[in-house]
This record gives structure tokens, C-alpha cells and sequence, in this order.
């Protein structure tokens, strides 16, 4: 498997100013993306948007890309994105956009070229699913949410 996979990029028309995904730092693990819209964009507390990129890819087979929040604008306006990690298959060739959502006490503006979001791309591991009438037993079983404590 590739270490460091090469992802093609096509823009979309009217997005030729946008910038491409792009790492941050030298140790980063997700590029950022930027926002395409054609003007302003105010997200108002409680709502969301599909946010554009500007930019279609394609991904390696074998990978996928997934769209996360970016920290900063989750702490500071409460702006993050939903259907968190999204994912981006590897056979999908369509626009790429990010579904932001405004948890904030305040109005946020989207301005063109905003960095909105950042995109991992990660391995795929495909299972083979096989049916059982029982599974093996753990310690855990079948405890759910919380059955193992705070502390």
C-alpha cells in the first residue's frame, strides 16, 4: 500500500482563485479545505450549509478521504461539520463539499477561500462478513454506552 498516495484534482468552473487542498505544517495530517462560495455565506446559530470546495478528486483505489472539523473554529465559533468523518470514496468523481453546522451563540460568515475543514486520506480495510449463530464471549459482553466507567 502507498505510503503517500498522489490524489488528482480537477477544479470545477468560476474556481480557479480557490486554493487546492493544502498541509499546514510539515506534520500535519489532514489538508485544508477552503470554501468556494460566490459571496458570503452566514450561518446562523442552529444552522447548516453545504458548503462547495471548488474541486473534484480522484482517490487512489485502496483509500478513502475523510472531511473533519477543523479545531479552531469548533473552539472558538462552534462550527464544525456534520456526517463527521465524512467520507469520500475512492470511486466517487463528483464535486466535493463539506456540510458545516453552526452549534455557536452567534452568526458565522463563510468568505471565499476560507479554510473550512481539512481532509484525511486514509487506507480502506474492506471485512468479509461472515454469519454466526453465536459470537465469542469477552469480559466487556454486551455492555454499552458507559459500562466501563468514567475513571
Amino acid at each position: 500500500m502507498m505510503q503517500n498516495p498522489r490524489v488528482v484534482l480537477t477544479r470545477l468552473p468560476g474556481a480557479d482563485d480557490v486554493p487546492i487542498p493544502q498541509y499546514m505544517s510539515a506534520s500535519a495530517a489532514g489538508a485544508d479545505l477552503c470554501a468556494a462560495v460566490e459571496s458570503e455565506l452566514t450561518l446562523l446559530p442552529g444552522a447548516r450549509a453545504l458548503v462547495p470546495t471548488g474541486f473534484s478528486m480522484a482517490l487512489p483505489e485502496g483509500f478513502e478521504g475523510q472531511v473533519r472539523p477543523r479545531s479552531g473554529l469548533a473552539l472558538r465559533s462552534g462550527i464544525t461539520c456534520l456526517n463527521s468523518p465524512g467520507t469520500i470514496d475512492a470511486d466517487y468523481r463528483g464535486p466535493i463539499g463539506v456540510i458545516l453546522a453552526n452549534f455557536g451563540t452567534e452568526p458565522f460568515v463563510i468568505r471565499r477561500g476560507d479554510r473550512i475543514a481539512q481532509l484525511v486520506i486514509a487506507p480502506v480495510a474492506r471485512a468479509e462478513f461472515a454469519l454466526h449463530a453465536e459470537l465469542v464471549e469477552t469480559a466487556r459482553g454486551s455492555g454499552g454506552f458507559g459500562s466501563t466507567g468514567i475513571s
